[in-house]
């Protein structure tokens, strides 16, 4: 990785992290986004090692907030999660030896979809919902953890419906996204498709996932939550279509 990449690397993680620790989630989509559009990576390398600044970004906000995790509905979630993301996992991997546009397509809609999602208030639900919808929107989550290190859009709408705390919701989010990477690294390890050592190089991004975590809950921004949802909501959005586009026209042999 050269230093030319590696810094521009270290700017998108850093700008993950901190909209992630503002708003609940959008590291994984800001970081596989801003990798889609520069090509810094290749898409499989960059889940691997968002994964592990996923991993480090919620280590960071658990050491106070563990006590507020829902440990019951994590678990359900994460029952369900798990299984889908082996699949994801095994679909990224097939799609990227051969299918390359589809894959970033796939990646400019969920980017897209998710933003559309961040953009909206979720209506609050007057009761809990059943296990049955934690068993089902963790599936989903995990099928997308698996493929872009990217299993919070589902969660987050499921989640902020609910009547819980948001201090509760939020640090069960992070705890459920914390064992995905956990799960995801290892499934990479074990399946021997670890990245290069150059491309691990990347990994110097831990220090700065921790600053911009820091330096969000020291110094949040100057306007309101729905503003920041607003602006991380635009950004999603153009770089889920400037991803999604040029590989519909790959696809349908259109040149642009």
């Amino acid at each position: 990785m050269s230093l030319t990449v590696l810094i521009g690397f270290l700017v998108l993680t850093g700008a993950a992290a901190y909209a992630q620790t503002l708003t609940g989630f959008a590291f994984g989509l800001i970081t596989m986004g801003g990798v889609g559009l520069t090509g810094l990576l290749s898409l499989p390398d960059a889940a691997m090692i968002v994964s592990v600044l996923t991993l480090v970004n919620a280590t960071q906000m658990l050491l106070k907030g563990w006590r507020d995790v829902a440990w019951d509905q994590c678990g359900l979630v994460m029952a369900a999660s798990v299984p889908m993301l082996f699949l994801g996992y095994w679909l990224l991997e097939w799609l990227a030896g051969s299918h390359v546009d589809l894959l970033r397509l796939l990646l400019g809609l969920v980017i897209v979809v998710s933003s559309m999602q961040l953009a909206r208030k979720p209506e609050p639900l007057p009761a809990q919902s059943g296990n049955g919808s934690l068993l089902f929107f963790g599936g989903i989550a995990g099928l997308m953890g698996g493929m872009f290190s990217t299993a919070g859009p589902p969660l987050v709408y499921h989640f902020y419906r609910q009547p819980m705390p948001l201090v509760k919701v939020r640090e069960t989010l992070v705890t459920v996204f914390a064992l995905n990477a956990v799960f995801r690294i290892g499934l990479v390890t074990v399946s021997g498709d670890f990245p290069s050592s150059s491309t691990l190089s990347g990994l110097v991004a831990v220090p700065a996932v921790m600053s911009a975590t820091y330096a969000a809950r020291r110094w949040p921004p100057p306007f309101s939550p729905a503003a920041m949802r607003r602006i991380v909501f635009i950004l999603l959005l153009l770089s889920g279509i400037s991803l999604g586009a040029p590989a519909v026209l790959h696809l349908l042999e259109i040149s642009p």
